[in-house]
C-alpha cells in the first residue's frame, strides 16, 4: 500500500501511548499510578449525565445542523458574551465533537501550503502535526521556565514574517500550566492586527485558573475578528469522553467551518449538545468543588516534587499539570519517562513529547487523587534514588 505523503507528517498525542504501554503493564500484574493523561478523574456531573439521558429519551438521536443546534449555539452564544465581555451571536458559533476539530479545521481554513503558524513549544502536540500535515511551516515559539512558562513578546515579533498566517495561544496551558498575562495578551493582540494575523485561542482550561481571572485576548478592541475562541466541555465538566467542543468567530469563518464539518463529521450528536446546555444553564457547584480538589492536590504534588532531590518544580497557575525541571539527573527525558513507567510504576510524558524545547522536563497530570499523588511521588523518589 502506497500511502499519500501527507501521512508522514502527522504526528499524534504520547500520552494515548504511555496510556496504552501503562495498561499492557497491568494486564501483567503490574501495579502503575496514571499521571500521564490529560483527564479529570471525576465522574461527569449528576444534573448533565441526567439531561443527556433525558435527551436520549426524547429522541435527540438524530442528524442535526452541521454548525450545531439553534439552542446550544444561542447558550454558548450568551456564555462567551458574558465571560469574554464581547457581543458573541449564534451564527458565530460551530459545535464540534470534542474541541480539537476546531483546531483542525481553523487551520486548515485559514494556512495555504508554505504559510507560516506560530505555535508554542512546549505545547499541545496537535498543534504542530496539523500545521505540517496541512503543508504550512510550523514555527516555534519557545515558553521558558524563567519566563513562567509564558511566551517571550519580544521573541513573537522577531518570529513574525509576511508569511505567517496565524498565532496559536493557549492560556492557561498544557503541557506547563502557565498563563499568559493581559500584557502579554495585549501585545500578541496589537501585532496581529497590524500584521493582519488570525489568533486561535486555545482557552479549554479557563475554567481552571487558581490565581486571578482568565483573559481572553478576543476582548481586546478589534480582536474579536481576529480570533477563534476553543473551548469545550472535556476538562471543565469531566466529559471528556462525551466529545463535545466548540469554537466561537467571525460568521463568515463560521459558514467555512460549519462546511468541514459537514465534509468530516456531519454534526455533533444531538444529545451530547442537550448535555452541553445544561453545563452552561444548570448549577457549577460540581464544577467549583472539581476546581478546589485541584488546587489541592496541585500544591501537594509541587511541594512533593520539589522535596525530590534534582528535581525544581514551579507552580502552575491554571490546569491540571505540572512541568518539573529533571535536568540536574542528566537523563534525557524520554528515558526517565521510560524508567519510571518500566522500574517505579509510575506514568508520566517526557517533556519532549510536547516539542523539542520541552527537553529537560517532565509533563505530570494530577487529574488523580491525593493518596496515589502521594504514592507517586514516593515511587519516584525511591526510583531516582536507585539511579
Amino acid at each position: 500500500m502506497k500511502l499519500a505523503q501527507r501521512m508522514s507528517r502527522l504526528g499524534t498525542e504520547t500520552a494515548f501511548e504511555v496510556l496504552a504501554r501503562a495498561r499492557k503493564l497491568e494486564a501483567k500484574g503490574k501495579e502503575i499510578i496514571h499521571l500521564e493523561i490529560g483527564e479529570p478523574d471525576f465522574d461527569t456531573p449528576k444534573n448533565i449525565v441526567d439531561a443527556g439521558i433525558k435527551a436520549l429519551k426524547e429522541g435527540y438521536t438524530h442528524y442535526g445542523p452541521s454548525a450545531g443546534s439553534p439552542e446550544f449555539r444561542e447558550v454558548i452564544a450568551k456564555y462567551i458574551s458574558r465571560t469574554r465581555r464581547i457581543n458573541v451571536n449564534p451564527d458565530q458559533v460551530v459545535v464540534t465533537p470534542g474541541a480539537k476539530p476546531i483546531m483542525f479545521f481553523g487551520i486548515l481554513a485559514l494556512a495555504n501550503e508554505g504559510d507560516e503558524v506560530i505555535y508554542p513549544n512546549p505545547g499541545f502536540p496537535i498543534y504542530e502535526s496539523v500545521i505540517n500535515f496541512i503543508g504550512a511551516k510550523a514555527v516555534p515559539i519557545q515558553l521558558r521556565e524563567e519566563n513562567d512558562f509564558r511566551l517571550d513578546t519580544d521573541e513573537l515579533k522577531k518570529l513574525v514574517t509576511d508569511k505567517t498566517k496565524m498565532i496559536i495561544i493557549n492560556s492557561p496551558q498544557n503541557p506547563t500550566g502557565g498563563i499568559l498575562t493581559k500584557d502579554d495578551l495585549k501585545v500578541i493582540a496589537d501585532i496581529a492586527l497590524s500584521k493582519d494575523i488570525m489568533v486561535l485561542a486555545d482557552e479549554i482550561y479557563s475554567r481552571i485558573i487558581y490565581e486571578g481571572e482568565h483573559h481572553s485576548i478576543s476582548s481586546f478592541p478589534g480582536m474579536q475578528e481576529k480570533t477563534i475562541i476553543l473551548d469545550g466541555m472535556s476538562k471543565t465538566y469531566a466529559m471528556t469522553g462525551w466529545r463535545l467542543g466548540y469554537g466561537v468567530m467571525r460568521e463568515d469563518l463560521a459558514v467555512l467551518i460549519a462546511k468541514l464539518q459537514t465534509n468530516s463529521n456531519s454534526c455533533t450528536a444531538s444529545f451530547t449538545q442537550r448535555a452541553g446546555i445544561e453545563c452552561l444553564t444548570g448549577p457549577q457547584d460540581e464544577v467549583d468543588k472539581m476546581d478546589s480538589e485541584f488546587r489541592k492536590r496541585r500544591d501537594v504534588i509541587v511541594e512533593g516534587l520539589n522535596s525530590i532531590p534534582k528535581i525544581s518544580c514551579k507552580t502552575p497557575q491554571g490546569a491540571f499539570y505540572v512541568f518539573p525541571n529533571i535536568k540536574q539527573i542528566g537523563w534525557k527525558a524520554k528515558k526517565l519517562a521510560d524508567h519510571l513507567l518500566e522500574e517505579g510504576g509510575v506514568a508520566v510524558l517526557a517533556g519532549t513529547s510536547f516539542g523539542e524545547y520541552g527537553e529537560g522536563y517532565l509533563r505530570i497530570s494530577y487529574a488523580n487523587s491525593v493518596e496515589n499523588i502521594k504514592k507517586g511521588m514516593e515511587r519516584i523518589e525511591k526510583t531516582l534514588s536507585k539511579i
